[in-house]
């Protein structure tokens, strides 16, 4: 029997919220180095991540730790972020450059409002359970 997986709004949202993060860094490092030559512009592919983080799959930037005891935790050990792969340039450069400063600031605008909508719904999940916690409306 298939069963559907439960939606977690808290899992969903904190989730969502450190990729959100994690994308804008990637995105600022981009408009940072515009006039480095020979740097490549990166982003990640946050839907497919996300999914992956969400059905639980094992990040393949995560190391799992060898336990040598029975009382030990297993638990992955983050030695970066999501797998970033490289922007096809709109338009090359003579330096080897792919940085496009006009669409990494619309990618990073548009980050940005998803990252405002996430931290909202996020907000709005803690109030909710809150409310119903107490008895007390929001």
């Amino acid at each position: 029997m298939n069963t559907v997986p439960r939606f977690d709004p808290l899992a969903f949202g904190e989730t969502a919220l450190k990729l959100r993060s994690f994308r804008h860094e990637v995105l600022s490092s981009n408009l940072v180095n515009a006039d480095t030559p020979n740097y490549k512009a990166r982003d990640i592919d946050f839907p497919s991540v996300l999914e992956a983080r969400l059905k639980g799959q094992m990040d393949p930037t995560s190391l799992g730790l060898d336990l040598t005891h029975q009382a030990h935790i297993a638990v992955p050990v983050r030695v970066g972020g999501p797998n970033k792969m490289f922007r096809v340039p709109v338009q090359p450069s003579v330096d080897g450059n792919t940085v496009d400063p006009d669409i990494e600031r619309g990618h990073f605008v548009k980050n940005s409002m998803f990252t405002e909508s996430a931290l909202s719904f996020l907000g709005s999940t803690l109030r909710t359970r809150l409310s119903a916690i107490t008895g007390q409306p929001s």
